[in-house]
């Protein structure tokens, strides 16, 4: 999976998003902080591939992207809205091909403009990158291709608070970042910066007005913060081999950002610091049992603006959660299966 899949929704009910199989299941609280339901399939009944991406925009709406198999040997994008965690979703409508047809190119990424406009991100034959996204009035738009080369799997895609969006992606030896230079255009390639990324590390997030910050891990294993116009930051060692989640959230009246990631020895590892103060340092702290190694974590912040963390196996469909008590500093709840 690519991207959030664990939300707050417009109604403040928490969910998550998975593949199973052939299909994509939702999971949702039935009040916020309530009981959790059974999952549920989204979108309809059609057959899927074991991809997902998901993003949400600014009115909480969550969209998911996958493939479906079209014809013999080839696959086309799928995308779907859920408005509401305990609604049913709207119906997987075609995104199509990068290259108009042909097999799976990669793992899509999906975000929100401030419009409600979904903006899908796929790896496309050439080796580059091709973006469509929805129109004002409905529909798609055209594929554009974004150009690049040798584009590892598994882009980052987000919006910015100024509502543009931004993507990043990793090519041997480098990051590189596009950015819509007025809401609604096509981005385009703004930087790149010499850097050896270790495959499928990406995560962003929207820190400041103006600016966004990519997490990923190099090859020695070292994670670090990247803000275009500025050289990566180096954090600390990473705690395990996947892929790190990050939010903003507020400690002791700071504005913060927490990292986590599932650790070496199997637990959730937590680190915050500053928002983009890197040099004000950060360590990992672990909680919770031993995850199966399949398991990745996902940060929010619930309807009453604590921090939740959730943690999923996809081959064991078991989802853990924790949130963050009422009292200073980061202290959290027992870690409990829902």
């Amino acid at each position: 999976m690519n991207g959030d899949w664990f939300i707050r929704g417009r109604d403040g009910r928490l969910s998550v998003y998975l593949t199973s199989g052939d299909a994509v299941l939702c999971r949702a609280e039935r009040w916020p902080g309530g009981p959790w339901d059974a999952p549920r399939r989204v979108g309809g009944d059609q057959r899927l591939h074991p991809v997902l991406a998901v993003g949400r925009g600014a009115d909480h709406y969550a969209h998911l992207v996958s493939w479906r198999p079209t014809v013999s040997g080839e696959s086309g994008l799928v995308h779907s809205t859920h408005f509401r965690p305990r609604l049913a979703a709207l119906d997987w409508q075609p995104v199509g091909h990068p290259d108009k047809a042909g097999g799976r190119t990669g793992t899509p990424a999906v975000t929100v403009d401030a419009e409600g406009r979904a903006h899908v991100f796929v790896r496309n034959a050439g080796g580059g990158v091709s973006m469509r996204g929805q129109k004002e009035k409905g529909g798609w738009g055209p594929w554009h291709d974004l150009k690049g080369s040798d584009v590892q799997d598994g882009p980052a895609a987000v919006t910015g608070e100024s509502g543009r969006v931004e993507l990043y992606a990793a090519v041997p030896g480098a990051l590189l970042y596009w950015r819509q230079e007025q809401q609604g255009a096509q981005p385009v390639l703004q930087e790149a910066v010499k850097v050896p990324v270790r495959p499928g590390t990406l995560y962003a997030l929207a820190t400041s007005p103006d600016r966004t910050t990519c997490f990923f891990a190099d090859e020695s294993g070292d994670l670090y913060a990247w803000r275009p116009g500025d050289a990566p930051a180096a954090l600390l060692p990473t705690a395990g081999p996947g892929p790190v989640a990050a939010v903003r959230c507020e400690l002791d009246g700071h504005d913060c950002t927490l990292l986590a990631q599932r650790s070496a020895s199997g637990r959730v590892a937590f680190a915050a610091y500053p928002t983009e103060q890197e040099w004000a340092g950060a360590w990992w702290t672990e909680s919770g049992p031993q995850l199966p190694a399949d398991a990745e974590v996902r940060l929010t912040n619930d309807a009453a603006g604590r921090v939740v963390a959730a943690t999923l196996s996809p081959s064991t469909g078991q989802l853990l959660l924790t949130r963050r008590k009422d009292e200073p500093g980061l202290a959290l709840e027992a870690w409990r299966e829902v």
